[in-house]
């Protein structure tokens, strides 16, 4: 191995490390993962009785719809199982941190404040992902077809190449909610009150994202603004891919919008960051 990567392994190894150890820490959690899996499972069957009543209404009129009930279906288990991933809050972590004043740590480590706060938040989300996803896949892709209620369950994606597509998106979306929740993160670093962005962030992540409901089913007028705007990369972007509505090189556009979204939060993170850091202040000693 060339000594140039070498240095880039050396300069990777301790985010990595506070990614895995923040990643390890949450998944001790287990009853707080199976209440998250419950209550989405609740939610998740109540949207599916609206869409089969809003489905049957629309056939009975004879309206077209952007989504099959078997894709509104899959999409909302899909949605439920990533809920946890969507930047809905800051890290309890680092809110703790600037009201203790044990931040002032990590300004004086050897590492990049934003790559430790950032790492650490990834593998906060991951860890809350990770086990509801698993939990969620088995009952709704496996167990409801074993009983008979394949009709109500989670679909495979539409072919071979969208599943492929999938993961790479569902990465990029990981990566964008980290780097939201940083943005979220400063805000509490800035204000040090974690409450007020907290309260207000959750609805239009909910909303502009998918989650609530999928963008696709919004007037067509509204589409291409609902697609351009940086919170439907985290679940909409994935889901059309999935449902291979975006396919070959509007796939990779899709994609590509995930990247640019990804890079152009992290960079606006970076520079609000250094500008808190500089104008926060530590009292006591």
């Amino acid at each position: 191995m060339s000594a140039g990567a070498l240095t880039a392994a050396a300069a990777v190894r301790p985010y990595l490390a506070l990614f895995t150890s923040r990643f390890q820490l949450m998944l001790q959690y287990r009853s707080a993962a199976v209440a998250g899996f419950i209550t989405q499972c609740w939610w998740g069957g109540l949207k599916i009785m609206i869409f089969a009543a809003f489905y049957g209404a629309a056939a009975t009129s004879g309206s077209d719809v952007p989504l099959t009930l078997a894709q509104a279906i899959t999409y909302t288990w899909v949605s439920q199982a990533l809920f946890a991933m969507l930047p809905w809050a800051g890290d309890p972590d680092v809110a703790h941190a600037v009201r203790t004043g044990a931040v002032s740590y990590d300004r004086l480590r050897p590492l990049d404040v934003y790559g430790i706060w950032y790492w650490r938040a990834a593998g906060w989300v991951a860890a809350r992902l990770v086990p509801r996803t698993l939990m969620m896949f088995v009952f709704a892709a496996i167990l409801l077809p074993v009983v008979g209620l394949e009709r109500w369950a989670w679909g495979p994606p539409s072919t071979l190449l969208a599943g492929v597509l999938f993961v790479p998106s569902l990465a990029l979306a990981l990566g964008l909610s980290a780097a939201i929740v940083m943005l979220i993160n400063i805000t509490v670093a800035g204000v040090l009150n974690a409450r007020g962005i907290n309260a207000l962030i959750g609805a239009p992540v909910v909303v502009l994202s998918g989650s609530l409901l999928p963008l696709g089913l919004f007037p067509e007028w509204w589409q291409q603004a609902l697609v351009l705007q940086p919170l439907a990369s985290l679940l909409d972007v994935p889901m059309r891919i999935y449902f291979a509505q975006l396919t070959g090189w509007t796939a990779a556009g899709g994609l590509a919008l995930q990247a640019f979204w990804l890079v152009v939060v992290v960079l606006v993170g970076r520079v609000w960051l250094a500008r808190v850091l500089r104008n926060l202040e530590m009292q006591g000693g």
